[in-house]
């Protein structure tokens, strides 16, 4: 008699363990060709379930091919071809990298409100229903656009009618639809330096990328002369840190209407500021029509939470729907009714302020180990006020190869600022610090492990 140990387990009916059960058997000759299997009835007295689970795990079987059924007389085993695993000598087993003891390469985010978010997902289950199967606008359903529309207003300043809101999966989405809908005979400036990966889906999208030179104030209007569309990150470049200042957002406004091009505002994490509130965004400035405006909810909530959404113009967004209107939403109504109940009931600014609190004095107590630590006096914080990473200036000899392989050496895998110029090499001696994951026990130690070699 067969005899398994089923457990309920969440989204795995009773049936369907089963099910995997005998099949497992099957695969692996258990369960010979041709033999027999227990009836439903002694099979579930056996197993203490009921019948039909027995029942509806044989017709899975059988619809799959890997049992039959003989009239009156039972279930029986089909020969199923079987794959028998590669010869041990064959297999070429690789040496898995060993973990970092930091990792301050990637970024991410802590203390997602679940409880919250579930409670608002079991409302909209039970108040929509069956409505979340039919078929949404391509702009993102109005509740959330709308919900967007307020926040903007309300923290950065920013006047964005929700007719005018695009909402997508990521803006690796929404940079190709802006691609498509700008045109492919416009030349692109990107921050250098910047982060790559922008770059990298203009150049796969077929438009030429070339780089827009930067001084302490940002992006200079004189390295632009090539291009007609410009992005940028004026609330808090990365990794530099740098905020652009008003004067200079206005001589890329004029830049912009100069030339008839346009600037797409990343405004990824201007919601962590430490010393003051956010500058208004740089489309409250433009009278012209001249600013995309493009945030996400990846940086504030959780990379998992692929909701982005840009504000176009108003004729851009006409042009958008007369030329891409056929582009669906590629967020679940399911996704965004939750979210615009987490926007429009406060629990987005109530999280945001918490999560400032929290990565505040994070940043905080990091910055005091840096600075107690053995070889303090080698070591400059630039760049801390905002946003979820600062810059380490270390005073060093070595090249910054040299340096981020010593470090790598002690457990830190770490970029340096030279990792992000597309261009020519060039040492920079600075660390970029991603911290918003950083545990601060395994920071003293990692330091420890390096008193004595970075004065070397």
């Amino acid at each position: 008699m067969l005899t398994y140990e089923l457990k309920k387990s969440p989204g795995v009916p009773l049936y369907e363990a089963l099910y995997r059960c005998i099949r497992r058997d099957i695969l692996n000759g258990t369960l010979a060709p041709g033999e027999k299997l227990p009836s439903k009835r002694a099979l579930a007295e056996n197993l203490e379930v009921s019948k039909i689970t027995v029942e509806t795990a044989y017709n899975q079987l059988l619809s799959e091919g890997y049992i039959c059924s003989k009239e009156k007389i039972g279930y029986f085993v089909e020969a199923v071809e079987r794959h028998a695993p590669a010869p041990a000598a064959a297999v070429r087993e690789e040496k898995a990298e060993e973990s970092p003891l930091l990792d301050l390469t990637g970024s991410g985010t802590v203390r997602f409100p679940f409880s919250v978010w579930t409670r608002l997902q079991r409302e909209v289950m039970l108040d929509y229903g069956e409505q979340l199967l039919l078929p949404m606008p391509n702009q993102g359903i109005y509740e959330l656009r709308k919900a967007i529309s307020d926040h903007l207003a309300a923290f950065r300043g920013l006047h964005a009618p929700p007719e005018n809101i695009l909402v997508g999966a990521g803006t690796d989405f929404l940079y190709n639809i802006l691609i498509q809908l700008l045109g492919r005979d416009y030349t692109y400036a990107v921050e250098e330096p910047g982060y790559g990966k922008i770059r990298k889906i203009y150049a796969a999208g077929g438009v030429e990328c070339i780089s827009a030179a930067m001084d302490s104030q940002g992006v200079r209007p004189d390295s632009l002369d090539r291009a007609q569309v410009l992005h940028i990150s004026p609330s808090h470049h990365f990794p530099t840190g740098l905020v652009t200042p008003v004067s200079r957002r206005l001589e890329l406004l004029a830049w912009a209407r100069g030339c008839g091009g346009y600037i797409i505002e990343d405004d990824y994490d201007s919601e962590f500021r430490f010393d003051a509130h956010p500058m208004p965004a740089m489309q409250s400035l433009d009278h012209d029509g001249r600013v995309i405006y493009m945030n996400s909810f990846s940086k504030t909530l959780a990379p998992s939470i692929r909701i982005s959404y840009m504000v176009l113009p108003g004729a851009l967004m006409e042009r958008f729907k007369r030329e891409l209107g056929f582009y669906g939403c590629t967020v679940p109504s399911f996704e965004q009714y939750t979210l615009a109940r987490f926007l429009s009931r406060g629990h987005f600014e109530k999280h945001i302020n918490r999560m400032r609190k929290f990565y505040r004095a994070r940043r905080n107590r990091i910055i005091e180990i840096l600075k107690t630590c053995p070889f303090a006096s080698h070591l400059e914080i630039l760049e801390q006020d905002a946003g979820l990473h600062f810059l380490l200036k270390v005073d060093t000899p070595r090249s910054d190869r040299e340096l981020t392989a010593l470090l790598r050496s002690s457990g830190i895998h770490i970029h340096t600022l030279s990792h992000y110029y597309h261009g020519a090499y060039r040492d920079s001696h600075m660390l970029v610090v991603n911290y918003a994951l950083l545990s601060e026990d395994n920071l003293a130690e990692a330091l420890d492990k390096l008193a004595g070699k970075i004065q070397d």
